[in-house]
């Protein structure tokens, strides 16, 4: 099995092996991940991170050995500015957005400045980090202060802080502890939402004072109680609680 590593800003993960096939979900400066089939143009991979799967372009990776990839892993560095940049060989700038990861810098020979985080930070800092991308556009797939999804916006918090999570929300709810209550969570644990059908499809980060943090429209603060979101610019819920997690 080959392994690889993401030497771009930000790659689309596709369904299918083709520019116009659905996003699933994207791939930042530093990732790395395991190819499990590769073609002329494309490659199907693994993601280092979360295991999730998908296809991304040939020319939009580097391949790397297993030992750089197992050196690669579990450093914990990631950018915490909206964007930044690192500084290529030739002088050259290659921006870098929230939650990239640093552990690469070095195997590349780039440079950064900016800051970054490097240690598990304590759940009382998750909201800060997840009101810096309030207003990004709701994007399916997506994973950055430009577009992001529902479950791409926790996963970004948690991972920034050090803690893992799963890509979807319906993965993501079947980590961690489940409370019975609203009034038993903390800020930064997770309200999971499911739709007629009983499939979870949706998630948010549960604030101070019943409020929730979300990626709806775009990334959004609403009402939180126990029937679901309550959004106050429309004057009704948009999503009907299932769960609520506790996660750390």
């Amino acid at each position: 099995m080959h392994h690889g590593i993401c030497h771009l800003s930000i790659v689309p993960v596709r369904l299918q092996a083709e520019d116009t096939e659905p996003m699933l979900t994207q791939l930042l400066y530093g990732d790395y991940f395991k190819i499990i089939e590769k073609r002329k143009f494309w490659s199907k991979i693994r993601d280092g991170y979360d295991k999730s799967e998908g296809w991304i372009r040939n020319d939009q990776f580097t391949i790397i050995s297993k030992e750089s990839y197992n050196e690669l892993k579990n450093k914990g560095m990631y950018v915490s500015d909206l964007v930044s940049f690192v500084s290529k060989e030739k002088g050259e700038l290659l921006p870098v957005v929230k939650g990239s990861y640093l552990g690469s810098v070095a195997f590349f020979n780039h440079e950064f400045e900016g800051s970054f985080v490097n240690q598990k930070g304590p759940k009382s800092l998750f909201i800060e980090t997840a009101l810096y991308y309030l207003n990004a556009p709701y994007l399916y797939g997506g994973k950055t202060p430009f577009g992001i999804d529902a479950a791409g916006l926790t996963q970004m918090v948690y991972k920034i802080h050090g803690y893992t999570l799963l890509r979807k929300a319906a993965e993501q709810a079947t980590q961690g502890e489940a409370l019975s209550f609203i009034e038993e969570s903390m800020p930064g644990d997770l309200a999971f939402f499911d739709n007629k059908e009983g499939e979870i499809n949706h998630v948010g980060l549960i604030m101070q004072d019943n409020y929730i943090v979300h990626s709806y429209g775009c990334v959004r603060v609403d009402r939180l109680d126990q029937t679901g979101i309550f959004n106050m610019e429309l004057g009704k819920y948009t999503h009907k609680l299932r769960v609520i997690k506790k996660i750390i």
